[in-house]
């Protein structure tokens, strides 16, 4: 009999930020692409959503993301690495959370990829408050 992972999930909430289109370049790489399509399961928008957390969310993230399995975006020479987390947006929409592994990267922003423009798709503007749940084994 196979043995049955234990899945778990996070809510967290924050505000919507306009961040500095840096992760959309990265994005656009295409071995980053390639292995968000492999490992992730869709092909990604070119751009990040930004979410600064509240206290709540922010704890929570600190509490249960440390203990989680990540899925890692391996960097071509000279670029960081990522940190994945399967997730679900606004209740709707399978989507990703990544985790830029960057000295001084605030703690309390994720950046959420998705295989649509979340902005545009729920008429999202900054100051909006997304709720986004976060998928763990």
């Amino acid at each position: 009999m196979a043995k049955r992972t234990k899945i778990g999930a996070i809510q967290l909430e924050g505000k919507i930020f306009s961040g500095s289109g840096e992760a959309a370049e990265f994005i656009k790489l295409p071995w980053v692409k390639a292995q968000i399509i492999e490992k992730l399961g869709f092909t990604p928008y070119n751009g990040t959503l930004n979410i600064r957390l509240n206290k709540k969310g922010l704890a929570l993230k600190r509490r249960f993301l440390n203990k989680a399995k990540p899925i890692r975006i391996v960097p071509a020479k000279s670029f960081c690495r990522g940190t994945c987390f399967r997730a679900v947006f606004m209740y709707k929409l399978e989507c990703a959370i990544v985790i830029p592994e960057v000295d001084g990267y605030p703690e309390d922003i994720i950046e959420i990829i998705a295989p649509i423009n979340l902005r545009e798709n729920f008429q999202l503007k900054d100051g909006d408050v997304a709720k986004v749940k976060i998928l763990f084994s």
